[in-house]
């Protein structure tokens, strides 16, 4: 206690004491309202699971663009691929809490909870949703040696030839691969998956006849389609895809509520302040919401969404949900 105190009474010496610890509160107050009000203050760091170049890194550079004009602030891309997007989000959920990091998730954080047996965090715990960005659609493409020209010529052909009809991907675990062992179990059928190390050479190997179909990503196809040299025959989007508005979907094919996407969420390290969340998801959301933004995406193969934090992990939990039990019931071995 002051020196001074001990020369009050007990009673003023309360009040005394009352409006010090008052005016230290107001003060902690008002400083915590102007670093809110101030913020950002530095660069932003956007962490990017993928390897630069490649569709989702194109939509996270685009996005950081738009939120450094919005933000006053520059959103610096941070590429750190590797193990599924595992990398990256380790990174994130050790960060400080403060909205100066941030990570854009990648459609592998809805299956690696069954593909590893033990994740170095709980995604769901460790990290706060900002908002949902995008989702990629595959697009199931056959070589030109084969006569199928739809769904259902395919899963003829599958049930006649069990093991025969192979179809190749970019990867284990990751879309294109997952959309076959969803056809595989929805239709009752049995293909051998090829696994490669990027989409390019298998649609390389699917235009020399090597192997028979892919659920291949739209920009690594399209222009094949266009070009002739591969039969698109549905799309695995809930709905029809802009760029390709005559091709349908696999669930108008006669496989109802199938859907398959490669989609990107924004997120920051659990704990970041609410007023902090609200700010970035609101400037995410408008960049995404701006024309030139939805087109880009578009062109790029993906369809744009811009969510409430709220709705991106309730996507979140189902898309854990779906793989998982896809994963299980066509026996995947998790890592």
């Amino acid at each position: 206690m002051h020196l001074s105190l001990y020369f009050l009474s007990p009673g003023r010496a309360f009040v005394t004491l009352l409006c010090a610890g008052c005016l230290a509160l107001a003060g902690t107050a008002q400083a915590a309202q102007s670093a809110r009000g101030a913020y950002p203050e530095r660069p932003i760091r956007l962490l990017i699971a993928q390897a630069a170049g490649g569709n989702a890194d194109i939509i996270a550079r685009a996005l950081a663009e738009g939120m450094s004009e919005r933000l006053g602030q520059n959103v610096v891309a941070d590429n750190r691929p590797g193990a599924s997007g595992i990398i990256a989000t380790e990174m994130a959920v050790r960060a400080q809490p403060d909205g100066y990091t941030m990570l854009l998730v990648p459609s592998s954080f809805g299956v690696n909870p069954a593909a590893n047996r033990k994740l170095p965090y709980d995604q769901l715990r460790d990290l706060a949703p900002i908002t949902h960005i995008a989702s990629a659609p595959n697009v199931l493409v056959v070589g030109p040696a084969l006569p199928i020209k739809s769904v259902a010529d395919l899963i003829k052909a599958a049930k006649a030839s069990p093991g025969k009809l192979t179809y190749g991907s970019s990867g284990n675990l990751g879309s294109p691969h997952l959309a076959g062992e969803l056809f595989e179990l929805m239709t009752n059928t049995d293909m051998v998956h090829v696994p490669y190390k990027g989409a390019a050479t298998a649609m390389t190997d699917l235009i020399g006849g090597r192997i028979s179909l892919s659920f291949a990503s739209l920009p690594s196809a399209i222009a094949h389609v266009r070009g002739g040299r591969l039969t698109a025959i549905a799309v695995t989007s809930d709905r029809r895809f802009p760029l390709l508005p005559d091709l349908p979907t696999l669930s108008e094919s006669g496989l109802p509520g199938f859907e398959t996407s490669a989609w990107q969420g924004l997120v920051v390290p659990a704990k970041t302040p609410p007023v902090i969340i609200k700010r970035l998801n609101s400037e995410a959301v408008a960049v995404i919401n701006q024309p030139a933004m939805r087109d880009r995406m578009v062109q790029n193969g993906a369809i744009p969404i811009g969510s409430t934090p709220e709705e991106l992990w309730d996507f979140a939990r189902k898309q854990i949900e779906k793989w998982g039990k896809v994963i299980e019931a066509a026996g995947i071995t998790p890592i």
